[in-house]
Parts: structure tokens; C-alpha cells; sequence
């Protein structure tokens, strides 16, 4: 059983986070989530869903699944010494995405992160903002210089998505491929068919 930390922020686009811990569940894996206040808060406007009842759900796939206080800095996945096979902060925000630049630790999913730049460990962010301004994107530089995958919720249209699920599983396969995890939520472009 391989384990991730995935982070939840306030920024629009839940859904994505929603998916992929499913889907790491799904797959057997242990998930430390980590959510902020105004991410329980998007999820449960976007995803219209009770953030508790979610979470109940979601422990029926065989996975094993830890949610962790945001505030709680003396929780595992805070520390160097927690092994880790990949971190992923879906939605982003740029509030976020800015303390983790800065190297503000002030609450348990920058803190996380943190470690991760420091141990040299696979940290992807999902930057859910557009248009993008010249702080953003020095930050995003910034953090792609030190090993920090930049991964923004760009599907392909060469599938031709129909749905918004198959727009979303795009992305996800996508940060799925970046964790190398196999899925089969989005085809890879094979050129002409």
C-alpha cells in the first residue's frame, strides 16, 4: 500500500481533489487528507454534498483513508521522517501556493508541503486561478525550479469529453500519470487515428 497526502483549498475546483482521492482509494492506497476551512466549504457548495457524509462514503473503498486536522502540527505527515510516495494540493490557490513560495508554515497542509521541497519528494500543485498575474506566476517559477510540478486543470479536447466527468478524469489521470500511477481515465495522444 503506497501512501499520498493530498491537500484540499478553498479555490474553485474541488471536484478534482474529490476524484482523485477516490480514485487513490479506489486503488488500495493510504490518503492523509488535508483540508482547509474554505475548502470544506467550496466542496460542499460545488460538490453540493455534506463534507462529513463524504468522507463516511468514501471509507467504503478498500483504501485507507486519514483526514487530518489542518491545525494539527504534530501530525505525521508534518514531519521529515513520514515516508511518503507523493503529495498533491488539488485545488490550489494562489494564498497557498504564495505561503508555500515564501516558506510560511502557519497551518499542517504548507507545513507538508514544506517537508516535501525539503526531502526532495514528488510535490504537485493544481493552481486554480485564471487569468494568471505576474506574482502567480513568479511563484509557480519559483517553486517549478525547485522540482514542484505545476500541473493546471488544462483538459484535452483531442478526446473529445462529452461530460464534465470526462473533463475532470482527464486531470486527474493526468496528476494519476505524474505520481506514476496507472488509470485509465484518459488516453494518451496517439496521433492520428
Amino acid at each position: 500500500m503506497k501512501k499520498y497526502i493530498i491537500g484540499i483549498t478553498g479555490a474553485s475546483g474541488s471536484i478534482y481533489g474529490v476524484r482523485l482521492v477516490e480514485e487513490l482509494l479506489k486503488q488500495g492506497n493510504e490518503v492523509h487528507l488535508v483540508i482547509t476551512d474554505n475548502g470544506r466549504k467550496v466542496l460542499e457548495y460545488e460538490i453540493e454534498v455534506n463534507f462529513e457524509e463524504w468522507i463516511y462514503n468514501v471509507k467504503e473503498y478498500k483504501g485507507n483513508l486519514i483526514v487530518c486536522d489542518i491545525d494539527d502540527m504534530f501530525s505525521s505527515i508534518a514531519s521529515g521522517s513520514f515516508r511518503t510516495d507523493g503529495m498533491v494540493i488539488v485545488p490550489c490557490s494562489m494564498g497557498t501556493l504564495s505561503k508555500i513560495s515564501c516558506g510560511v508554515t502557519d497551518n499542517l497542509l504548507i507545513r507538508a508541503a514544506d517537508v516535501m521541497i525539503k526531502e526532495k519528494r514528488n510535490l504537485i500543485l493544481v493552481p486554480r486561478e485564471t487569468p494568471f498575474n505576474s506574482i502567480h506566476l513568479k511563484n509557480m517559477l519559483f517553486l517549478s525550479d525547485m522540482n514542484v510540478t505545476m500541473l493546471p486543470p488544462m483538459p484535452a479536447f483531442y478526446q473529445k469529453p462529452k461530460t464534465i466527468e470526462e473533463l475532470v478524469n482527464i486531470t486527474v489521470g493526468r496528476i494519476l500519470s505524474s505520481l506514476n500511477i496507472e488509470s485509465d481515465l484518459y488516453d494518451e495522444w496517439g496521433g492520428n487515428k
